[in-house]
């Protein structure tokens, strides 16, 4: 059985029961509202983004500053998989523009040519509607929502009590397993006891979703392959081979691309080695192979392997399967109850 979890849905949808064990919405998270303004403003804070049509994508939006000559801004995640820094911003007329000037290449070989990437919004009913385009090509536009990120005053305070533990990987079959979009998984297969991606799979989604947790993995890299866990399906801890390099905000143990690891506690490629998380709110802490590289670090939204925006409602546990080939042989998940 999944746990419930009551939560505050988006604007205009009514509270509803979602995982067992866990407390009503009013006592884990708020929605920021909007600022009391009618300008510019209101464009200030941190959203979370879901694309419409054909490949659903999350996003995730932070604006600082508007309603001033110097807006800014940091987006999850125009190019790299990373925290972008935004280069190009303006807001005007409750218009939200910006972008990226790239140099690419259409196909190996060829001359740079000059990509402009444009995203635009605007404000309608305290959401952000918006379109994604990149100019200079013949790619079509991507429609996009935004809405406000929830606040979620949940903390690993102490008082939290462990449930009774679940086998996500029974070690025998892919039950309980599905790709990122619902559909049957590609590139996955069980090997020997042990849940393996070629590296050229699609990321895969436990069915079981959750909110406070803790998680045992079990992993195996091959030599310069790379991977990640999701929590909620919206926040990565990396996986890499990296052993023996200086940690930083992309190493393996990282909540990727946001909280950097204190070392790195790697293994050689080949080795089996253990994550073992906990994820209480926003407050995250990594054990990575028996040392603790994140205590307690502070979530400020989605990772670029996130495939589900609605921040405030429990989520599956993700598997990266495209970045190379990878072996899991324990996924354990014990919910955290009140």
């Amino acid at each position: 059985m999944i746990r419930n979890h009551s939560s505050m849905r988006r604007r205009g949808v009514s509270l509803a029961a979602a995982v067992l064990f866990s407390l009503p919405a009013s006592e884990v998270l708020v929605f920021a509202q909007d600022p009391a303004v009618s300008g510019d403003e209101q464009f200030n804070g941190r959203w979370d983004i879901t694309t419409t049509g054909g490949r659903s994508r999350a996003w995730w939006l932070e604006i600082e500053n508007a309603g001033t000559p110097t807006p800014k801004g940091k987006f999850i995640s125009a190019f790299s998989g990373d925290l972008n820094v935004i280069e190009e911003i303006s807001i005007s007329g409750r218009t939200l523009r910006f972008g990226w000037t790239r140099q690419e290449r259409p196909s190996p070989g060829a001359e740079p040519v000059t990509r402009k990437l444009v995203y635009t919004a605007k404000l309608v009913n305290g959401r952000l509607e918006g379109v994604f385009e990149v100019e200079g090509s013949n790619q079509p536009l991507l429609e996009w929502i935004g809405v406000r990120a929830p606040v979620i005053k949940e903390m690993d305070d102490g008082t939290w009590r462990e449930g009774k533990p679940i086998e996500l990987f029974n070690g025998e079959n892919m039950t309980g397993w599905a790709s990122w979009d619902g559909q049957e998984p590609v590139g996955w297969s069980v090997k020997d006891g042990a849940l393996a991606s070629t590296g050229r799979g699609q990321d895969i989604v436990s069915q079981q979703k959750f909110w406070n947790f803790k998680l045992h993995v079990e992993f195996r890299l091959a030599q310069h392959s790379n991977s990640g866990v999701a929590l909620r399906n919206r926040y990565e801890v990396q996986i890499l081979d990296d052993y023996g390099r200086p940690p930083n905000a992309h190493s393996a143990g990282a909540l990727y691309s946001r909280i950097a690891p204190s070392e790195n506690a790697s293994k050689p490629a080949g080795e089996w080695e253990t994550y073992d998380i906990r994820l209480v709110g926003c407050q995250v802490t990594v054990a990575f192979n028996g040392k603790n590289v994140i205590e307690k670090g502070v979530i400020d939204g989605l990772t670029a392997m996130a495939h589900d925006a609605d921040e405030g409602e429990p989520g599956g546990i993700a598997l990266q399967g495209d970045h190379g080939p990878v072996e899991f042989r324990k996924i354990t998940i014990t919910p955290l109850v009140h």
